[in-house]
């Protein structure tokens, strides 16, 4: 009778807690996997090289000029030879961001997927800001188009 007994007293409520904590973190570590894990070969196949579509620019910057409501503000795009390195709204003014609020997140969604395909074609974009987004695309179309190398056939 020299061995002293010990009673470990565990209230159901910090089982439950100590489960659920542990099953919310063993499906954010299945979630980040997924996330993260896959990513590699769905972006290899998406490059203009592999689909075939070479696109040859003049390097420079170019501007396609956008009027809303009397306020005027440019498109630029910067490209090299063979990619098209940035797209950005310049010469916007507190004004026109105020009243179209939705402007710069748009061109920072439609940018994304022309970085990403090099290309302004299957573009697509919410219902909820479509005609900001056509209008965007369209002067990213302009710029590009004078970006383009004109090849004599």
């Amino acid at each position: 009778m020299s061995s002293k007994t010990k009673i470990v007293v565990l209230h159901m409520k910090e089982v439950i807690y100590t489960a659920i904590f542990l099953l919310l973190a063993i499906v954010t570590i299945i979630l980040l996997f997924v996330m993260f894990g896959g990513k590699d070969s769905k972006e290899t196949n998406a490059t203009p090289a592999a689909s075939g579509i070479e696109n040859q620019y003049t390097p420079g910057v170019y501007a396609a000029s956008i009027e809303l409501n009397g306020n005027s503000f440019d498109v630029q795009v910067t490209v090299d030879k063979d990619h098209i390195n940035s797209i950005e709204l310049i010469n916007l003014s507190e004004a026109t961001t105020a009243m179209y609020p939705l402007m710069e997140p748009t061109l920072e969604d439609i940018a994304s997927q022309i970085y990403t395909t090099q290309s302004t074609e299957n573009i697509t974009y919410s219902d909820d800001n479509k005609y900001t987004s056509m209008l965007l695309l369209e002067a990213v179309k302009s710029a590009l188009a004078k970006a383009e190398v004109v090849t004599p056939q």
